[in-house]
């Protein structure tokens, strides 16, 4: 489904850790004057709900707010209090979902990949991250969520960042890029975004995936980028424990962020068996992947994305003449082995037979 014929409703998953300002940015982009009807799904169980001072007629499961927009609290699963706003569908046009500030959002993602109903509704707009400027290093080092929770982000809020140096300021933006390479990335104060910054991002549709990927320096058959994607001199933030091979980032051996590029059709029989199998064995660990691959016989390079165990694929473009054809995976996950997963996809390429003389 084209971007221009998909009527679905968009969903934004907005996450980030206690403290970091999530209710706030909620609040600023539920109170300003954009004329956007939104639903709110707030879980009751987070550090601070929203505003008593916005809801109207507080005795409902989906309330009403003095701008229009609606807000339901979870008291029972996701999949059934959307079901419920589909019923006054005529009253938004947006969803946010937000989750606890020490929630791994990766089930909160997989419900709009693995129900039927829900996928038919609704689409993944994109998962929003609010980071505490002042205080990100120190909950990287204490707190596993926060490096789950910037891994899974499309869209990355700097929040606090007024209360930081610029100096500072540019290390935490490093940091954030070592562990999520690729999302879009915003300074703010008091939550203040524009709304042009976090809605339609369609940073969850194959379109943008491909978008994102084609993007991506060029590398040899070995994976060596021609082309550095991060500075490694002395621009690094302090403690960086960058990986200096190419294709690989991280943070720290937890979340680590690896990009493959090699030429060469793909198998689509192998490829299904060793995605497969890696789901199986490393689901859990693997929060976001994509590509773009160069299938046997196919003139249309085939588009996948997914998270944990679940993924999904559409055909992209048609291959042009004269264009070089290439696959890119983009794997972010915890313990992942850049030279592993290498070795696996490689073991997808087509052997194209060899002449006997």
């Amino acid at each position: 489904m084209t971007p221009e014929l998909d009527d679905r409703i968009p969903v934004t998953v907005l996450t980030g850790y206690l403290g970091s300002g999530k209710t706030t940015l909620l609040n600023h982009v539920l109170t300003a004057e954009h004329g956007k009807r939104i639903a709110v799904i707030e879980n009751e169980f987070g550090e601070a709900g929203i505003d008593q001072a916005l809801v109207i007629g507080a005795q409902e499961e989906i309330f009403e707010m003095n701008n229009g927009c609606l807000c339901c609290t979870v008291r029972g699963d996701l999949i059934r209090i959307l079901g419920n706003l589909l019923r006054r569908r005529d009253r938004f046009d947006h969803v946010w979902v937000e989750t606890t500030g020490v929630a791994d959002p990766g089930p909160v993602v997989q419900t709009f990949f693995t129900d039927a109903e829900i996928q038919s509704h609704f689409r993944l707009d994109a998962v929003l991250t609010v980071v505490d400027a002042v205080h990100l290093e120190q909950q990287l080092d204490r707190s596993p969520e926060v490096r789950t929770q910037l891994a899974f982000a499309d869209v990355i809020v700097l929040n606090k960042s007024d209360l930081v140096s610029p100096e500072a300021l540019d290390g935490v933006e490093r940091t954030v890029r070592q562990i999520r390479t690729g999302a879009h990335l915003i300074r703010a104060s008091r939550g203040a975004v524009a709304l042009d910054d976090v809605l339609d991002r369609r940073s969850f549709e194959l379109d943008r995936v491909l978008e994102h990927l084609e993007a991506l320096p060029e590398q040899d058959a070995h994976g060596h980028a021609h082309e550095a994607e991060h500075d490694h001199g002395e621009s690094c933030a302090p403690g960086c424990d960058h990986d200096h091979e190419a294709g690989t980032s991280r943070h720290d051996e937890q979340v680590v962020s690896v990009s493959l590029t090699m030429p060469g059709q793909v198998d689509p029989a192998a490829f299904n068996r060793w995605m497969s199998g890696l789901l199986q064995s490393r689901g859990p660990d693997l929060f976001r992947f994509k590509g773009l691959l160069d299938l046997s016989g196919q003139a249309r390079r085939m588009v996948f994305q997914g998270v944990h165990m679940l993924f999904d694929h559409a055909p992209g473009p048609e291959w042009q003449p004269g264009e070089a054809r290439r696959n890119v995976l983009v794997f972010i996950g915890r313990h992942l082995d850049r030279e592993e997963l290498s070795r696996g996809f490689e073991g997808c390429l087509a052997r194209v037979p060899q002449d006997v003389g």
